[in-house]
């Protein structure tokens, strides 16, 4: 029997032992006719003004053009660029550091300056060490003092990325290249080391139905990337959120504080230098020592090489005392159209987020500071709380199984 054989053969078997309904075919419609199931239990949120304990700001690096990656020349050096990543410079760092490589690797030396110490500069750091190249990172800021340690973080790579009719098929295939590498490198990194993780999310709203997607951007990721794959519809009665219906799928959130952190530790245990320096010009990047310079200054770029296609988009997190017994992330749209939602997390219940195109302010905007706290106080306070000695309901990963080919070493050019 052939490996195609094989697989076709085996896939039919798991389809006939009753695994075949675990794959998604689509949302969920919402039957009155289904029997109601164990509601689901939830620690409640303590949302209150005393129980403030920051707020933070950063700057997203976005380009309506999407991010930069390319290789160019800076006299005899390499310069590779790997900045603009919007919302999604956690999600895609990984695989745009691999990607990096490729590009780095044919120059035939093995040293580098990675210019920047956030999440893309670190994972392009670490990337580079593992292809055994002498690293050495450039910042004027490390964590926890970066825009990466002022994000929600998790595993969103369209969030704020690029506009629709900016999309080249050459530029799609690299983000979707960067996106699976990313997918891959984070599910192996889940667990308290790096504070990567799987976790329930609920959205709580009065109509079960997804409304369709807009953007432009439904077909970038491919079908195993994409969220809500084991999207789940709770109806009245299985759920403790004041609304009709809570929508339940599994996201793989990250810790900045934690993730950070731990990447610096790794970087360098493998040898890595980090130099804090601040660069004012190109001149002074080409007088550094190494022949491979990588640009990942995010919105450095506006002004370090003139890159005026880069906007901050301005996000702001307020953050709660810590809940350990909250263990899902929770969001619902209110009456007026606004947002509430809280990300726990161990270094307090983060709530809410902001969107503020070309803001270059770092200080809190205090209209958007009252509104995200006092939506979450109104709707989170109308949870209803689990009986006593009910045992809470706990985040899992995914519960859709993967297709049967992604087990074996198979395509059709086999």
């Amino acid at each position: 029997m052939d490996r195609r054989t094989m697989v076709k053969s085996g896939a039919a078997a798991l389809v006939g032992m009753g695994l075949g309904g675990c794959r998604a075919a689509g949302p969920p419609r919402v039957s009155a006719a289904r029997p109601p199931r164990p509601r689901v239990n939830l620690a409640p949120v303590r949302v209150s003004w005393d129980r403030v304990i920051r707020t933070t700001v950063g700057l997203r690096p976005h380009r309506d053009g999407g991010f930069v990656l390319r290789a160019d020349k800076l006299d005899e050096k390499l310069l590779i660029h790997n900045y603009g990543h919007g919302g999604a410079g956690m999600s895609l760092a990984w695989g745009c550091g691999t990607l990096v490589g490729d590009l780095a690797d044919p120059a035939g030396v093995r040293r580098a300056a990675v210019i920047g110490c956030g999440s893309p500069g670190l994972s392009t750091a670490r990337q580079l060490q593992r292809r055994g190249y002498d690293v050495t990172i450039y910042a004027a800021t490390v964590p926890p003092d970066t825009t990466s340690n002022m994000s929600w973080a998790g595993y969103t790579p369209t969030s704020g990325l690029i506009e629709p009719e900016r999309r080249t098929p050459a530029w799609d295939a690299q983000f979707r290249t960067a996106a699976e590498v990313s997918y891959r490198q984070l599910q192996l990194m889940v667990g308290p080391r790096y504070g990567v993780y799987w976790i329930d999310s609920y959205n709580a709203t009065d109509d079960p139905n997804p409304r369709p997607r807009g953007g432009g951007d439904g077909d970038l990721l491919p079908e195993p990337l994409r969220t809500g794959r084991d999207r789940e519809v709770l109806g009245p009665g299985e759920h403790p959120f004041p609304t009709q219906y809570a929508i339940r799928q599994s996201n793989l959130a990250i810790e900045p504080s934690i993730y950070l952190d731990a990447l610096v530790r790794d970087f360098l245990a493998f040898g890595g230098r980090l130099v804090i320096r601040r660069f004012e010009s190109r001149r002074e990047l080409a007088a550094l020592p190494e022949p491979v310079i990588v640009n990942c200054t995010g919105l450095g770029s506006f002004s370090l090489f003139d890159d005026q296609e880069l906007v901050p988009v301005k996000g702001q997190l307020t953050l709660l005392v810590p809940q350990p017994e909250v263990n899902y992330r929770a969001s619902a749209r209110l009456a007026d159209d606004s947002n509430a939602s809280i990300n726990p997390r161990s270094d307090g219940i983060v709530v809410g987020n902001s969107q503020e195109r070309g803001v270059w302010s770092m200080e809190p905007n205090e209209e958007i500071r009252k509104r995200n706290v006092d939506n979450a106080i109104a709707f989170f306070s109308r949870m209803a709380p689990p009986a006593p000695g009910t045992r809470l309901t706990r985040s899992e990963a995914p519960r859709v199984a993967p297709a049967v080919e992604r087990f074996f070493d198979w395509s059709d050019a086999h």
